[in-house]
Order: C-alpha cells, then sequence, then structure tokens
C-alpha cells in the first residue's frame, strides 16, 4: 500500500468521524431536543479549562476520599467547568473526549445543578445550556438516597446516558459498556475536583424517575451518578 494510500484513507476516517459527530448532536448529543421537558433554555460559554491544578495526579490519587460535608461557600462557573470538562471534555481531533467510550459513540451527557438552576454541558465548544428552576435542585436531593450529602452541596453534578447511541453497535453489550464509561466519568470528576482542592461523592443510589424529572432527561435516557461537590467542611 503506498503513503498515499495510507494517507487517503486516514483523511477518510477522520472526515467519517466528523460526520459522526456532527449527527449524534443532530441526534440529541450535547443539545436539548424537543423530547426533554424543559423550559427556555440559554447557552453559556465556560472559562477555558485547564487551569493549573494544585495537586499531581498521585496526590490526588492519594488523597480522593468521599466528602459528603462541605462549607457554604458557591462553586465558580470556572470551577464548574473544569469538572464538566473532566467528566465529557473534548480533547483532540474535535471529537475525543477526556472519558474513553466504546466505538466512540459517547452515550454520556452531563449536568451541573445548584439552587435554582440547572446546566447541561456541550462538549462542543465547552459550552452549557443553562435553564433556570425552583424545583430541580429540592427534587434531585430527594431522589437520592444520601439526602443530606446533596443538601449539604453547593452544587452536584449528574452523569446520564443514552444506551441508544452504544445499543446501534453493540446490541445487548450496550448497557454493560455504558455503565463502564459512567464510571470512567465519575473518577476524572472525583480526581478533578482533589485537584481543584474540593470534595466530592459519587451517589448511585437513586429514584431514577425523579431525577429524570428533575432535569427533564429526553426518553431512554437514564441516571447513573449524582455527584454532590463542593469546598470541603472546614477548609479554608
Amino acid at each position: 500500500m503506498t503513503a498515499h494510500r495510507r494517507a487517503s484513507r486516514r483523511d477518510l476516517l477522520k472526515a467519517g468521524t466528523a460526520a459522526l459527530a456532527v449527527l449524534l448532536t443532530a441526534a440529541g448529543c450535547g443539545r436539548s431536543g424537543p423530547d426533554r421537558g424543559r423550559p427556555p433554555v440559554s447557552l453559556k460559554s465556560l472559562p477555558v479549562p485547564g487551569v493549573r491544578a494544585e495537586a499531581t495526579l498521585v496526590e490526588a490519587l492519594r488523597s480522593r476520599r468521599s466528602v459528603r460535608a462541605f462549607a457554604d461557600t458557591p462553586l465558580t462557573s470556572a470551577e464548574l467547568g473544569e469538572l464538566l470538562w473532566a467528566a465529557q471534555g473534548i480533547t483532540h481531533d474535535e471529537v475525543r473526549r477526556t472519558a474513553p467510550s466504546a466505538g466512540a459513540l459517547y452515550p454520556l451527557e452531563v449536568y451541573a445543578l445548584r439552587p435554582g438552576e440547572a446546566w447541561h454541558y456541550v462538549p462542543q465548544g465547552h459550552q452549557v445550556e443553562v435553564w433556570s428552576s425552583s424545583t430541580a435542585w429540592p427534587q434531585l436531593v430527594a431522589a437520592t438516597v444520601s439526602h443530606d450529602a446533596v443538601r449539604a452541596a453547593p452544587a452536584a453534578l449528574v452523569i446520564t446516558a443514552l444506551a441508544g447511541r452504544t445499543a446501534r453497535k453493540y446490541g445487548g453489550d450496550a448497557g454493560r459498556y455504558v455503565a463502564m464509561e459512567a464510571g470512567h466519568a465519575a473518577q476524572n470528576v472525583l480526581l478533578q475536583a482533589i485537584a481543584l482542592r474540593l470534595g466530592a461523592v459519587p451517589l448511585g443510589a437513586l429514584d431514577h424517575d425523579a431525577v429524570a424529572g428533575a432535569l427533564g432527561l429526553a426518553d431512554g435516557e437514564t441516571a447513573y451518578y449524582v455527584i454532590p461537590v463542593g469546598h470541603p467542611a472546614g477548609s479554608a
């Protein structure tokens, strides 16, 4: 095979991957669709991710603990943006993300909630769809078994998935792959929280219907984690 042919195949693969990303976006990946029961949203750009972390990876791994008590200090848009990027941010090729995905199909969606407001992360352009809600936060608190940890936090991330994106290629194995991906993304969030001197705890005991109602999830979209996050209680 000539170098020219190899290059042509690489170009075709890259073009095909980009086209797939467009199709997934049109199908609801990173955008609210008419099947999502949400109020009107506005699009907000987040600060550029990649601020210098205050801990190395080894330090973050050694320091990671489940934190359920938080200081009464709100998180900044930059801090929330770093956590969202860690979960599903685009790293290269305008498609590839911080967490691996079977077949690069990216079934995960990530949300950030705080009292009065909800965000839906849009990896393309590192943006969020924002909508106001007086009920989403109390609904989320009530939907988790560990109510106190969520109630005490200034914000929480929610990791959901549309398994149908993965099932189109992997059929019956899709559920297993999607659960793995949710775990990858959650660990990224937990380590990024440590790097930012924040605390967090991954919660999986959820009332899935209640979470879906709080966020206006699409049909077939399932919540895997609620992750309360904030400055640990007693921190400066």
